[in-house]
Parts: C-alpha cells; sequence; structure tokens
C-alpha cells in the first residue's frame, strides 16, 4: 500500500496503515492554513508520509499579513 486511501481501497479502513519516514519526510516552515501549506500536507498523504512532522513551523512568527483597507 502506497498511502492511506490505497489502504482503504483495499481493505475499507485504514486501522492497519501506518505512513513511513524516508528521506524525503523534511519539516517546512509555510504557515499553517496557507496554501503551500495544504499542498505539502496534500504531497505528504499522497507519498504515504506522516502528516505532521515534529520541526514544521509551530506559529506565526516573523511573518508579515497583508493589510486591506476598508471600504
Amino acid at each position: 500500500m502506497r498511502n492511506v486511501f490505497e489502504a482503504i481501497s483495499m481493505f475499507g479502513h485504514d486501522e492497519d496503515f501506518a505512513p513511513l519516514e524516508t528521506d524525503e519526510f523534511t519539516s517546512t516552515e509555510a504557515p499553517a492554513g496557507s496554501p503551500e501549506k495544504i499542498d505539502i500536507l496534500a504531497e505528504r498523504i499522497e507519498q504515504g508520509l506522516p502528516l505532521w512532522h515534529d520541526e514544521d513551523r509551530p506559529d506565526y512568527s516573523g511573518l508579515t499579513g497583508v493589510v486591506r483597507p476598508r471600504d
């Protein structure tokens, strides 16, 4: 089984699926909820990797947000 979706397709559940930590499983500085982070999480699932890395960005410190003026 390559990923959790294949496990569910084959067995009807994911109880026996265990993601593998390979060299491709690296942390990211992408902030939570960003399109970049969502893409990274999707790639991790497709590759059969764990969803969360212990060294992923834990907060929003050091980021600058866009300020939109009110109408």
